[in-house]
């Protein structure tokens, strides 16, 4: 699961089946890039084409994908969605970013009386994790076996 960026849980996500074939288990192995992990409320099959939904970043932004891998957890489900083409990986990951900003911003207001500039506390997110979405970072997470 190393290769996969978590979704914050109070940034809403959701998951769609594609009306695409799915995937077999071997060949989403060998093929995926990595992806994003998120809670939903109902199991996946491994390999099922889905479209992961970001409300966050408007109606546009959907990433098409894969169901990696399927946890059930209490209340829910983790699931991997992963992704096989690098295109649809930037953008997930940039959108992911933006999905980790708002995280940010919303627990440094719930910690704070005082109201604090959200263009501020960006910059404060991107000088603390920027790296973690780097592509140097997401080449040494490539290079490493995979968990799932």
């Amino acid at each position: 699961m190393g290769r996969f960026l978590p979704h914050p849980d109070d940034v809403p996500v959701q998951i769609t089946l594609r009306k695409h074939p799915a995937l077999s288990r071997q060949k989403l192995h060998s093929i995926s890039l990595g992806g994003v992990a998120c809670n939903t409320d109902r199991g996946w099959r491994r390999g099922a084409a889905v479209d992961m939904y970001m409300p966050t970043l408007g109606e546009t932004a959907h990433y098409p994908g894969y169901i990696a891998w399927c946890e059930k957890h209490a209340g829910g489900y983790r699931v991997g969605v992963a992704f096989t083409d690098d295109q649809t990986l930037f953008g997930a990951r940039m959108g992911e970013q933006v999905c980790q900003i708002e995280h940010y911003c919303r627990q440094r207001h719930q910690q704070s009386l005082t109201f604090e500039n959200k263009d501020a506390l960006a910059l404060e997110w991107v000088n603390l994790h920027a790296v973690e979405f780097s592509q140097e970072t997401l080449d040494k997470a490539l290079a490493q076996p995979a968990l799932d």
